[in-house]
């Protein structure tokens, strides 16, 4: 389903705690900004707060001697960033990569622990919000894998939608290198092959969702999967 454009943008993992539960969390967090190419921690990095993305999102990368590799995930407002904290760790595992600019509640470590010790129900969610990462990139090595260079670019071109609410991407030649791990060649092919199917335009940089059913049809089932996952866990 295409995002509602007059629709406010907002978490929702908060939206799926109890009012009372939701307004006493909110009440610790502070309301940032993030913007585009900010790091929020690398690997290893101790994490000192947990965000909850409303229209912001955030590119979760595997790195190899400090080195981009692959991007294993996107989070927006869908999900948490630091949400290794609910598992009782406290460094990274991931390059957390701001990628679309915007807002998101944040939460210190400390806070969040008391939160989480008073609050069942935010365990909850987050314990299967967890079980959902896990559910996908699992499935994206098996993507890269198996699946055909234009079904993984139609995936994340949807699952870049959804995070920014918007039809219009600004991806470069390298943030969708790392989306698919291939090199420029791929990228040119594979994005011409759906301009010629007239479901996506690219023009100096920004990427135009044209037909997003037409787009969804020519993703691979992963695209699906992960919102089936997310579904049935947690909306």
């Amino acid at each position: 389903m295409t995002p509602d454009p007059l629709r406010p943008i907002l978490n929702r993992l908060l939206e799926a705690l109890p009012l009372a539960a939701k307004a006493h969390l909110l009440e610790r967090c502070d309301s940032v900004e993030l913007a585009t190419a900010q790091i929020l921690y690398e690997p290893g990095d101790v994490i000192h707060h947990i965000h909850f993305p409303t229209s912001a999102f955030v590119s979760l990368v595997s790195t190899v001697d400090g080195h981009d590799g692959l991007q294993t995930g996107m989070v927006g407002n869908e999900g948490a960033l630091g949400y290794e904290l609910s598992l009782d760790v406290q460094s990274a595992p991931l390059r957390a990569l701001v990628q679309g600019p915007g807002m998101a509640w944040r939460l210190t470590a400390q806070s969040f622990a008391q939160e989480l010790a008073q609050n069942t129900m935010l365990k909850r969610i987050l314990n299967r919000y967890v079980c959902v990462l896990l559910m996908e990139f699992g499935r994206s090595g098996l993507c890269n894998r198996f699946h055909q260079i234009e079904e993984r670019l139609a995936r994340w071109l949807l699952t870049t939608q959804d995070c920014a609410h918007s039809a219009h991407l600004a991806l470069t030649h390298e943030v969708l290198g790392r989306m698919l791990g291939v090199r420029r060649v791929g990228i040119t092919n594979a994005a011409t092959a759906l301009h010629t199917r007239k479901l996506i335009d690219y023009r100096r940089g920004v990427i135009t969702i044209t037909d997003r059913e037409g787009l969804e049809n020519a993703a691979c089932d992963c695209y699906r999967a992960n919102r089936r996952s997310y579904t049935h866990l947690i909306a």
